[in-house]
């Protein structure tokens, strides 16, 4: 028998060959600053796929021009870029992995610095190409530029954005949608108390924070059709007294789910600036295991999880039902057929130039 990690799933109409899938990581590496993914995200995402990864989710992939992280990041807002994407999913498919794609908005934390390549950090000035960023208040992150606080019509494009990027997307050959509602970007911006002072219909009780993600899970599901997994990646915590936590997360992701959602990748952080998360093997896997027995939906685990024994473990547990890996394989993108062989998973989707080091 399979080990559990190595067992197929199927969500919806799509089936994935194991438990062991890409979590987003930011490449910074669109230099003309225009969107448009490159020959660096065909060679990094599709050398993942030929790792024996089931799904490979793309980075943080801003739906509007405002809503990236910072100037070097990808998109999907336009045309050209959807048919920039269009080779990498081919290639993604052509080696037997399925390819997903988060949609994001960074909300207050946009028009920062690419996280490599520069000596400075923060927020990137305006002479410099940088842009004037919106949130649910104007509350900044910690030393970075105080946001716009958004009105209803900019809310209203927002989740219209996010739907014209899903069906770009499915146009582009991605097999699954992610909604980025994590790490203090824009829509865990409007779930958390801490970053969320609104009075109108978007703030106050957990039912308004909400609105906005369901609302973009509506329209994306309405966008896409009934095929198409939906994602939702939740910080679970922010880990800090009054903010947002776990019963809260497992609560709208029960409303996420009768709004459209099928899944729900669990993190953490990311929102307080000055958070003290205490790092270590698997860290964020109980949050994960609690969201999925309290809201009773599929979640998956991410977090300095690197042995694939640990991450056999937390499957056949049942603490969540897939594991993301993010920097174990940029270190090894070929974790998981290192990983089969290590637990004695046959699996029969080696790449041929590869069968050597099978034996």
């Amino acid at each position: 028998m399979l080990p559990a990690l190595f067992q197929p799933l199927t969500v919806r109409s799509l089936t994935l060959r194991n438990r062991v899938w890409v979590a987003p990581m930011c490449q910074y590496s669109v230099f003309d600053e225009d969107g448009v993914p490159t020959p660096w995200h065909l060679v990094h995402l599709g050398g993942l796929a030929t790792g024996g990864s089931a799904l490979v989710i793309s980075e943080a992939t801003a739906v509007t021009a405002q809503g990236r992280i910072s100037p070097r990041d990808t998109g999907i807002w336009t045309d050209a870029q959807r048919d920039a994407w269009k080779p990498i999913t081919d290639f993604i498919h052509s080696q037997g992995a399925a390819a997903g794609i988060q949609l994001a908005h960074a909300g207050r934390k946009a028009s920062t610095y690419p996280a490599w390549g520069y000596d400075e950090h923060g927020s990137v000035p305006r002479d410099q190409g940088g842009w004037a960023t919106v949130a649910p208040s104007a509350v900044a992150f910690g030393s970075y530029d105080t946001p716009e606080e958004l009105d209803e019509a900019g809310i209203d494009a927002i989740v219209v954005a996010f739907a014209a990027a899903a069906v770009r997307a499915i146009d582009a050959g991605f097999d699954l949608i992610e909604i980025h509602a994590a790490h203090g970007y824009l829509v865990h911006q409007f779930l958390s108390p801490l970053s969320n002072s609104r009075t109108d219909s978007y703030g106050g009780s957990l039912e308004n924070r909400a609105r906005l993600l369901l609302r973009i899970v509506e329209s994306v599901r309405a966008a896409i059709g009934d095929r198409h997994p939906l994602l939702v990646r939740f910080s679970a915590t922010d880990w800090t007294t009054d903010g947002w936590d776990e019963e809260q997360t497992s609560t709208v992701a029960e409303w996420a789910k009768l709004a459209g959602a099928d899944f729900f990748d669990i993190s953490t952080g990311g929102n307080v600036a000055s958070a003290n998360i205490p790092l270590g093997p698997g860290y964020q896997v109980p949050f994960a295991d609690y969201v999925k027995s309290h809201a009773e939906v599929s979640t998956s685990a991410v977090g300095l999880i690197t042995d694939p024994h640990q991450a056999e473990e937390i499957i056949a547990s049942g603490k969540a039902d897939v594991i993301m890996l993010a920097r174990e394989l940029l270190r090894d993108p070929h974790w998981p057929l290192r990983a089969a062989r290590e637990l004695g998973a046959d699996v029969d989707y080696w790449p041929g130039q590869y069968l050597r080091a099978k034996i």
